[in-house]
Formats: C-alpha cells, sequence, structure tokens
C-alpha cells in the first residue's frame, strides 16, 4: 500500500503552499542521492518524497487527490504510465527532472554538473600561480613596478579540439539503472572529456593531455605603495590557463619586506635611532637623518636633551595601504657614552663629578619606559 501524501511529507491536509514547500526542501535534504551515495532506502524516500510534492504542489492534482486517494491520480502524476500501483508513476520519469525540481525549490539550477546557463559545459578555468616579491622599504614608501619571470601553461598554437565522442559535447554521461520501480537514471561528469565537452583531436607539439604548452613569460607587476609583508596581490589572468582552451587562473603576488639597515617599521610608522654626544645633548646641536625615500630631514636638539628623548616627526612614515595617509617617524635620542677617555678629559669629568648640576634627576615622565612614552604620544 501506497502511503498517504501528506503522511510521507509530515504535513496536515490542510498545509499551505509554502508549508509544503518547506516539508519537501527538508526530505530533499536528508535523502538526496548525493548524500547517501548507494543508499537504496534514502534513493527511495527521495523520490517518494518528490511524488509526494509533485501532487500537493499542483491544485489541480491536490484537489483530485484529497477527493479519491491515490485512486484519483492515475496517470496525473508525471509520466505517461499512470500509477499502476508501488513507484511506476515515476518509472518513467528522468532523475534529472526530480534534480531539476529539487533545484527549483532551493533557487539553484538541478544541473548536477558544472554548466552554463545555456545547458552547454562550462569551461575549466585553470590554477593560480603564485611567486614571492622582495621589496626594500624605499619601495614601499612609494611605490614600485617590477618586471617578474613566470613559467605558465598557455593554450597550444598547433592543438585542436573536437566534440567528446563519449559524451557528444554535452559534458556529462547518463547510466540507466533498472530498479524494481522502473528504470532510473543518473547523470554524471564524462570521465572522458572531464565535463569539458571537448578532447583533442591533434595534439601540437610540446603539448600535454590536455591542449597546454609551458611558456617563460616577463610580466610587470605594480606593487602599490604601503604594502606589507606577508600581504597578497592578485594580478588576474596571469595563472596558467584551463584544459580544452579554459580561461587562465591568476597570478598571487606574495609580497616579503627585505628588513631595512636603518629603520626599524611599526605598522606605518618608523622607528629611528639616533647617537648623539655628550657635548650635543650638554650643549644643543643640529642634525641631519635620513628618510625613507633616501632624503634627508634636519631636527634640532635642545640644550639638557636627554637620553632617550623621542621626537616625533609628522607624516614621515610609510603610507597607509589604498590610503594618502602616512604614518610619522620616531627618532630615538641614543648618548653615546665614550669608551676611551684622555688624561685631560677624564681630569675635567673628575672634576664635574661631584657636580649639582651633572646629578640625575629624572622627572616622572622620563622614568616611564619606552613603550609607554610611545602610547602617551599617540594618545
Amino acid at each position: 500500500m501506497k502511503k498517504d501524501y501528506y503522511e510521507v511529507l509530515g504535513v496536515s491536509k490542510t498545509a499551505s503552499a509554502d508549508e509544503l514547500k518547506k516539508a519537501y526542501r527538508k526530505m530533499a535534504m536528508k535523502y538526496h542521492p548525493d548524500k547517501n551515495p548507494g543508499d537504496k532506502a534514502a534513493e527511495d524516500k527521495f523520490k517518494e518524497a518528490a511524488e509526494a510534492y509533485d501532487v500537493l504542489s499542483n491544485p489541480d492534482k491536490r484537489a483530485r487527490y484529497d477527493q479519491f486517494g491515490h485512486a484519483g491520480m492515475d496517470g496525473a502524476a508525471g509520466g505517461t504510465g499512470g500509477f499502476s500501483g508501488g513507484f511506476s508513476g515515476y518509472q518513467d520519469m528522468d532523475i534529472n527532472d526530480i534534480f531539476s525540481q529539487f533545484g527549483d525549490i532551493f533557487g539553484m539550477g538541478g544541473e548536477r554538473t558544472r554548466r552554463g546557463r545555456s545547458g552547454a559545459p562550462a569551461a575549466v578555468r585553470g590554477s593560480n600561480l603564485r611567486i614571492r616579491v622582495r621589496v626594500t622599504l624605499a619601495e614601499v614608501a612609494t611605490g614600485v613596478e617590477k618586471t617578474i619571470k613566470i613559467e605558465r601553461l598557455v593554450p597550444s598554437p598547433d592543438t585542436t579540439y573536437k566534440t567528446c565522442p563519449v559524451c557528444g559535447g554535452t559534458g556529462q554521461t547518463v547510466r540507466v539503472q533498472n530498479t524494481p520501480f522502473g528504470a532510473m537514471q543518473s547523470v554524471t561528469e564524462c570521465a572522458t572529456c572531464s565535463g569539458t565537452g571537448k578532447v583533442i583531436d591533434k595534439r601540437g607539439a610540446g603539448a600535454n593531455a590536455e591542449g597546454l604548452i609551458k611558456k617563460a613569460e616577463s610580466i610587470s607587476v605594480k606593487i602599490p605603495a604601503g604594502v606589507a609583508d606577508g600581504m597578497q596581490l592578485r594580478v588576474a589572468g596571469k595563472g596558467n590557463y584551463g584544459p580544452m582552451g579554459g580561461p587562465a587562473g591568476d597570478l598571487i603576488v606574495l609580497i616579503e619586506e627585505i628588513p631595512s639597515e636603518v629603520f626599524t617599521r611599526d605598522q606605518n610608522n618608523l622607528l629611528y635611532e639616533l647617537y648623539v654626544s655628550m657635548p650635543d645633548v650638554v650643549l644643543g646641536a643640529k642634525k641631519e637623518i635620513p628618510t625613507v625615500e633616501g632624503g634627508k630631514v634636519r631636527i634640532t636638539l635642545e640644550k639638557g636633551t636627554q637620553s632617550g628623548k623621542i621626537l616625533r616627526l609628522k607624516g614621515k612614515g610609510l603610507p597607509e595601504y589604498g590610503r594618502s595617509v602616512k604614518g610619522d617617524m620616531l627618532v630615538y635620542i641614543s648618548v653615546w657614552t665614550p669608551e676611551s677617555l684622555s688624561l685631560e678629559q677624564e681630569k675635567f669629568f673628575r672634576g664635574v663629578e661631584n657636580d649639582a648640576n651633572f646629578q640625575p634627576k629624572p622627572t616622572s615622565a622620563q622614568k616611564k619606559s619606552f613603550m609607554d612614552r610611545l602610547k602617551e604620544m599617540f594618545r
């Protein structure tokens, strides 16, 4: 005996169209053949749910079913043979029709392989290539265009293609399996052409089984200002081409920043340690320091400048990626202590050793750590 259609979907006889769709969606998701490969019981439940939804979602079929039950469905629920018992009403229905109905419920196409809107096989995109490019801080500051050499797979100009003789250009093969409920069709990707619908007719010299050859190329890559170590840039269409004339993948450029011997990078800010002499900080001085672009900038050391003082030069850091905003340069003053003295120099320092003016008198601000002072500076 066939199950009641409402019972199959687990809904009441007053269920709305939305409730029917929701119930069928739940059943289809649970028993879909792709989720239960080789499970005959799940396959039967999937077809059973499809049959029930086919009837109950149609107002005319539903009204006839409500009045006469399964007897009123003779010839009305799909196929040409009608429901003479069991699942025979669906024995002439292509499994793709069920998948198509399943796809309609979920708002997607019913095809089970890569296919275009027209039903033709979709071209297979080629794989991406990856390359590492090293840049200096100076190049990060201004941006740079680099010419890099790559080797990628491109279509062989001497290779020709023809329609796959196995699938006839559809990219699919159909297998018919006889079951107690009738013939059932399953659609799979064609193993001969890998779903492309084409095979090689004449292979050019050096071409692989997909009609591709290796080719060395020089490519110009624009690296924008503000990039950072580990960042990835994408150059569209510069990867390997796909099989049988498929479109090319992309070239992924991985940025590797060369450490600077002059500056330390902290995001978009640059740290620079300036060594100065004792006379410089005691008497005051003017100093020139380098910038990341290669120029010079002059700073002034006031009399009595303490070792560890941080000078902030706004806008002398690195640009922010994708924006015109720049970071700052932080100049850390480090007083250089001589490692040896002449007798005259030693005599001078002996003379001021106990002078009150030479005794350390750090303020609370000067006692703060380097990181604390940096945080306070940017607060």
